[in-house]
Formats: C-alpha cells, sequence, structure tokens
C-alpha cells in the first residue's frame, strides 16, 4: 500500500514543479512576449496567417470570438465526416475496412471536433491509418487548441484585455504548444515501444498452428497528442490499457504527467496574466486538495478490493480485475481520477470494474468539470464559480459584488449560470428519457445500481466532453450514438459562447477602484468559500444520481458481506 501511494506522491510533485514553469511559458505566448520556439514558430505563423488571409493585429469582440469558433468547427466537422464515410476509397487502408454506419460516422466526427473523443468503436476494426491520423488525429491538435484559446480570451476578457483573434490563439496554440510537445513526445514513446509504422498487422503462426494478426500502426504520434491535448481517443479499442499505447510504467508516467501540464499550468497562467500570482496559487491549491482527496477514495477502494470476495477466498487483494498488472491498484486509480478530472478521457484499465468508490470518484470530477476540467474550458468554469462565489459572499456581507477591479451584476450572474446548468440539463434529460424507455436500455449489461452508473456515465462523459465510459453498455446504435452526439455537442458549444460574451461584457466594464469595503479575492478564506460553492452547487445537482448509482452500489456490497 505504502509503495503504491509513494508512486501517486511522486507523479504527483513532478506535476507541481512543473506548472510555474509551464505556466509562465504559456503566458509569454499568448502576452506576445518572446519564447525559447521563437525563431521557428514566428516564421512558420506568419505563413499561416498569409495564407489564411488572416489580420493577426485585429482583435475580435466576443460575438465574433465565438462564431469563429463555431464556423472553423463546422467546417472541420463536416471534413472529418466525410474522410470517414468515404474511408473505403482512400489510401492507407491495409486491411481493406469499409465506411462506418452513418449514425457512427457522425457520433465520431462530433466526438473528436468537440475535444470529447467518446468512442463507440474500436479503432483498429473500425478506422483505417488515414482516418485515424487525417481525421481523428488533426481533430486532436484543432480541438484542444480551441479549449486552450477560450480560456486564454476568457482570462483576457477578465483581467479587461481585448480578447484577442481566435485563428491566431488556436494557431499559436498548436505551433508552440502542442506540436512542440508532441514531436518530443512521439519520440520518447517510441523508444519505450509504442509502434509507429504504416505496415499492414504482423502475422503470427501460433503453437497450436492458428494464425494471429496482431494490430499495429501509427501510433507513438497519435498516443502523444491524445494524451497532451486532453483527447483520450484511443487507437486501439482498450485504448491506453493496450501494451502498443502504454507499454511500460515509465511510459504510463509520462502520460500522466502530460495529461495533466496544461489543465493544472493554465492556473499559474492566469495568475501571471492577472499580475496576481498568487491567487493563481490559491485556485491551485484549492483544485489540488480536491483532487488527491478523490485520489484517495479511488485508490483506498482499489487496494482494500471487493470484500465479498476478499471474504470468500479468505485473503485480502487489491481489486485486480479490468486492470493491467504492469500498473496494479495505484496507477490505475491515480489514471482513472486524472483523466475524468481532466476531461482526457483516456483509460489504462477499465472504468466498469472500478469498486464503487472509484466509481464515485470519476463520476464527482465529470459532474463538477474543475479538477482540473476540459482543456481550457476547465480553467474557465473555475472563473465562473469564482464570480458566483464574489455575488453571493457580497450579498451576505453587503458589499458590492466585484472581481478583478469590475462589478458583477445581472447580466453576468445570468450567463455564469447558463454555463453551469447546461450541463445537469445534458445529463439528466438524456439519462431519464433512457431510463423510461426500455427498448433504449438492451446495451445495459449491469442491471440495478451498477447499471444506472453505467447509463449516467455515458451521457455525462459525452456532455463534459470527456468520452471515457463504464464499458459494457452496447453503445454503438442509432440511439446512442446521436443523443451522445447532443450532449456532446450542447455541453461544448453552449459553454464556449456564453463564456466569450460573458469576457467580452467584462472587458467592457470600466474599472472600479479599491476600497477598504473591496472583497479580496485572493485570501485562504475566499478560496475556502469558493471550495464549498463548487461542491455545493456542483455535488448536489447531482447528489440523486449518486445515491442512486455509486453510493448505493457501496451499500449494497456493505449489505451482503
Amino acid at each position: 500500500m505504502i509503495q503504491g501511494f509513494i508512486q501517486i506522491a511522486l507523479t504527483l510533485l513532478i506535476v507541481v514543479l512543473i506548472v510555474p514553469w509551464f505556466g509562465n511559458y504559456m503566458a509569454r505566448i499568448f502576452l506576445a512576449q518572446k519564447t525559447i520556439l521563437e525563431p521557428i514558430a514566428q516564421p512558420l505563423e506568419k505563413l499561416i496567417y498569409t495564407v489564411g488571409g488572416i489580420n493577426y493585429q485585429k482583435n475580435m469582440t466576443g460575438w465574433r470570438y465565438a462564431r469563429s469558433v463555431l464556423i472553423s468547427n463546422l467546417v472541420m466537422l463536416v471534413f472529418v465526416f466525410l474522410i470517414l464515410i468515404f474511408q473505403g476509397l482512400l489510401p492507407l487502408n491495409p486491411t481493406g475496412l469499409t465506411a462506418p454506419s452513418w449514425d457512427l460516422a457522425l457520433h465520431t466526427a462530433i466526438s473528436f471536433v468537440t475535444n470529447t473523443n467518446q468512442q463507440h468503436y474500436s479503432g483498429e476494426t473500425t478506422y483505417s491509418y488515414a482516418s485515424q491520423m487525417f481525421a481523428l488525429g488533426f481533430m486532436m491538435f484543432t480541438s484542444a487548441a480551441t479549449g486552450i484559446a477560450v480560456a486564454i480570451a476568457f482570462i483576457r476578457g477578465l483581467t479587461g484585455n481585448p480578447l484577442g483573434n481566435f485563428y491566431v490563439d488556436l494557431t499559436k496554440s498548436i505551433t508552440r504548444i502542442l506540436l512542440p510537445i508532441s514531436i518530443v513526445g512521439g519520440i520518447v514513446l517510441l523508444i519505450l515501444g509504442v509502434p509507429e509504422t504504416l505496415a499492414p498487422p504482423a502475422v503470427a503462426n501460433t503453437l497450436e498452428g492458428a494464425t494471429q494478426y496482431i494490430a499495429r500502426g501509427p501510433v507513438a504520434h497519435f498516443e502523444i497528442i491524445k494524451q497532451l491535448g486532453e483527447n483520450g481517443g484511443g487507437f486501439f479499442g482498450i485504448n491506453s490499457a493496450h501494451p502498443f499505447e502504454n507499454p511500460n510504467g515509465f511510459s504510463n508516467l509520462i502520460e500522466t504527467v502530460i495529461m495533466l501540464v496544461i489543465p493544472t499550468s493554465l492556473i499559474y497562467t492566469y495568475g501571471v496574466i492577472a499580475g496576481n500570482k498568487k491567487q493563481g496559487w490559491l485556485i491551485f491549491g484549492m483544485v489540488f486538495i480536491i483532487y488527491v482527496i478523490l485520489i484517495v477514495i479511488s485508490a483506498v477502494g482499489e487496494y482494500y478490493g471487493n470484500p465479498i470476495i476478499n471474504n470468500f477466498l479468505g485473503t485480502n487483494a487489491p481489486n485486480l480485475e479490468g486492470k493491467e498488472v504492469r500498473f496494479g491498484w495505484a496507477q490505475t486509480a491515480l489514471w482513472a481520477v486524472t483523466t475524468t478530472g481532466t476531461m482526457c478521457g483516456a483509460v489504462n484499465g477499465m472504468h466498469d470494474s472500478l469498486m464503487p468508490t472509484g466509481g464515485f470518484a470519476t463520476l464527482f470530477n465529470m459532474f463538477l468539470q474543475i479538477v482540473w476540467g476540459g482543456q481550457g474550458t476547465g480553467t474557465a468554469y473555475l472563473f465562473v464559480f469564482l464570480i458566483l462565489t464574489v455575488f453571493l459572499t457580497g450579498l451576505m456581507v453587503g458589499r458590492t459584488p466585484e472581481f478583478l477591479g469590475r462589478k458583477i451584476e445581472k447580466q453576468q450572474i445570468v450567463l455564469a449560470s447558463v454555463i453551469l446548468l447546461v450541463h445537469p440539463i445534458a445529463v439528466l434529460i438524456p439519462s431519464a428519457i433512457t431510463f423510461i424507455n426500455p427498448d433504449t436500455l438492451a446495451g445495459i449489461s449491469n442491471p440495478g445500481f451498477h447499471g444506472v452508473s453505467q447509463v449516467v456515465y455515458e451521457y455525462t462523459s459525452a456532455a463534459a466532453n470527456n468520452g471515457s465510459g463504464f464499458e459494457g453498455l452496447g453503445d454503438n446504435t442509432v440511439w446512442w450514438n446521436l443523443t451522445a452526439a447532443a450532449s456532446m455537442i450542447i455541453g461544448r458549444y453552449i459553454p464556449i459562447v456564453a463564456l466569450l460574451l460573458l469576457a467580452d461584457n467584462m472587458t467592457r466594464k470600466q474599472p472600479v477602484p479599491k476600497t477598504p469595503g473591496t472583497l479580496r479575492t485572493d485570501t485562504t478564506l475566499f478560496t475556502g468559500v469558493t471550495a464549498g460553492v463548487i461542491l455545493i452547487l456542483g455535488a448536489l445537482t447531482f447528489f440523486p444520481v449518486l445515491a442512486l448509482g455509486a453510493i448505493a452500489e457501496g451499500f449494497e456490497i456493505a449489505k451482503n458481506l
């Protein structure tokens, strides 16, 4: 047990050490300051601006920034959908895969354009190398960069600066963050044993005389951007549990850390841009504490295992069902909480096999969406909670609600409320419709409390743009493909538009000078109150489904001891 928690602690220590350096690096990028990649990135970016006809010196309003996000994403969606539909006619298809069904292709295209990467398919048997590289791999860069761009625009707006230019922010996110790290990381994974080849599946003759086909492909470059961009869609069906995606403990460490570097560091980036690193560290500390608590809850449950089975066997053994032995209970629990906290969605073990505490932690992460949240948007959600906390505490103590020197009024609260209400609507309504229509429940492999978690997890993963699943659900049907796609669109674009309008609204406000009556937001007390608001608003909204799912399942196990 101690060894497992030491592994977890060392991983988290590495992340904490990276945060100030990488957070400052991203701040320099978006403050238009020189970075180490300037000689290479600047000429490349200017070429992109020239070819694309982008006026990189022109700032956008909130509406224009939002329209640019929506239009560009729509174009990319159509592009990816066409590649998937016509993959049978395209090259780099060594196994001769035909086109998927229209509903699966649509679900996949929407899933990747929204940075969700929810998979109702197995990659090696459904999509060709061309589809995986030119459609899905392409979207892994652009969807992640879209989230980063929106977060940076939101931070600029909160701090009273112009929102910037979407196409410039998108380009810089790729050329200076995602692409350089992916090149280096892809080479490292290649050295560690992750394949990168266009050759067809390897053929092996077994000792029994049978023929076995071993799937492979251009995996290394796909795997690194999958983790870095919080994409999560695996080249293979079992994702990062597959030895060709995640061969050993060192690759697992790299992929875990790389999953965390951008969302954790963006909080520090905010502190630099706002000129208030203290507040950045306080917010980071708040989220880090929640994150560690959820890791402990999940890890302890996996370490002690299923008490019913342990009593039957007369031994105390960890829960190793659905886990890779090379990772064990500790690294699987850490990964599960990390992938649902960062909204990455990649898995190195099957979440369906987690103990109820693990199911609780993973669902809780996706309900809150701020530990650490989606690529970029999770950071923005954090500050939405800060704005609501300022408003609530201002009312309680009789002070005018102000955040970063700007008054919080009705319009800001309405937009903040829309951002936070969209998620439960996109989760609870389709879940309820599914439960009251038995014909749609044919894919549920676990009736009872666990079956409740399966359905709610599917829609929560879609609406939170996470993509992981309680596998075992027969989700490749028209019903699941279309309803999950709807949740992904609602959960992605309505909050993005509202965030940009909120940021634009804040940047237009006249700053208010600080007075003795100004409520300070960079104190431990205010940060603690914010944590309370997050837990109350986030947790209580979804408490009934937690009670009917993971919590009830835990009590059921305890009852049968």
